[in-house]
């Protein structure tokens, strides 16, 4: 690790010789390129330099015990060097995980889909629950989130919803969430008082841009059709809603929620994109190991990975062994306590899995 860290400080030192160099100055697309890298290192730097500094005032106070001090002063500098020690192992700690690689896609835009899994209605209104919460987190970090295209239940629930959310990080966060999500509840229509299970699945997909993803229009079958509401009744006389469908996978993208033919063919686009990068993404990690496959690839949206029960105010997350209580308030959007304890053990084990 040190050896490693030697080397990225040298870089950085390097980095900054050739920024100050008057030839680069005057290549703005050179200069650029070198002001990103460093800026992608400097916080890795930063902290390997603290680190050292800690290190030499934690030596330089353990010389110190050696001097001829008094009892008072001695205990002074015992307690010194139990703090500077601490901090060490802090610092230490924050150096390894920011070694860790970074996720390429962690600062996307991202389209999450929402689908009504087992429990008919009552599914369909746990996936609309969802949908309210994703979209009450998205409204406090300052994320925009756009409907894409919707299939409502004739109860108010959401047998399928897709949308955008538009935000820096947004991936980074909402990437835990997708998996098979399930409730436990007495159903507004269950007249015996008797608890139901229903589940809904979630997908999470970073947003591709054009360039990640060839996409041959020769491959495209492009229908419009006319929007339709709830109740399946054409909601405008112009056939504005889009289905693309992708001839060699055979995946179906439709956008209805726009009245502009354009914006809907342009956001059912993005939606096939967004597939297919997945896909390639599945395909990518599944070379690499089984690990990395079952955290981020399909595997995991094939397992249930959290439980809403509402007789016992409870959500339980089953990957990381974690239960918290007050129910309303974390279908309300309150959700970074969950998010940030799954990004720690995320950490954790690819931290893990670094060191080995």
């Amino acid at each position: 690790m040190w050896d490693r860290l030697e080397q990225i400080e040298r870089r950085y030192q390097e980095l900054d010789q050739q920024m100050a160099n008057p030839e680069v100055a005057t290549d703005l697309k050179r200069l650029q390129a070198l002001a990103q890298e460093k800026a992608s290192i400097e916080d890795l730097v930063t902290r390997c330099r603290e680190y050292k500094t800690t290190a030499k005032q934690l030596e330089e106070t353990k010389a110190m015990l050696g001097s001829g001090l008094d009892e008072d002063m001695t205990a002074l500098v015992k307690q010194e060097i139990e703090s500077l020690e601490a901090k060490l192992d802090r610092q230490l700690d924050q150096l390894k995980l920011a070694l860790l690689p970074k996720d390429a896609s962690d600062e996307r835009d991202i389209i999450m889909e929402i689908r009504a899994g087992a429990g008919g209605d009552e599914a369909s209104l746990f996936a609309a629950d969802l949908f309210r919460m994703y979209t009450r987190y998205a409204q406090a970090k300052g994320w925009a989130v756009d409907i894409i295209d919707s299939n409502e239940s004739g109860v108010g629930g959401f047998k399928e919803i897709i949308f955008e959310v538009k935000g820096k990080g947004a991936f980074s966060r909402l990437k835990y969430e997708r998996g098979v999500h399930r409730v436990q509840r007495v159903p507004v229509t269950e007249s015996s008082g008797r608890i139901h299970t229903s589940t809904a699945t979630v997908a999470v997909l970073p947003q591709a841009d054009e360039v990640e993803v060839d996409i041959n229009p020769e491959d495209l079958k492009i229908d419009f059709y006319h929007s339709r509401g709830a109740g399946g009744q054409n909601v405008n006389k112009v056939a504005t809603a889009v289905r693309i469908t992708h001839l060699p996978t055979g995946i179906v993208s439709t956008c209805q929620d726009e009245r502009s033919q354009l914006r809907n063919r342009m956001k059912a686009m993005s939606v096939l994109r967004a597939r297919l990068l997945d896909i390639e993404r599945s395909k990518q990690e599944e070379e690499i190991t089984k690990q990395r496959r079952l955290q981020v690839g399909t595997g995991e949206r094939a397992e249930k990975i959290r439980t809403y029960n509402f007789p016992q105010d409870r959500i339980s997350d089953h990957r990381i062994g974690l239960t918290l209580h007050n129910l309303p308030r974390i279908l309300d959007g309150e959700l970074d306590q969950l998010i940030d304890a799954l990004a720690t053990s995320d950490q954790a084990k690819r931290l893990e899995r670094q060191l080995a």
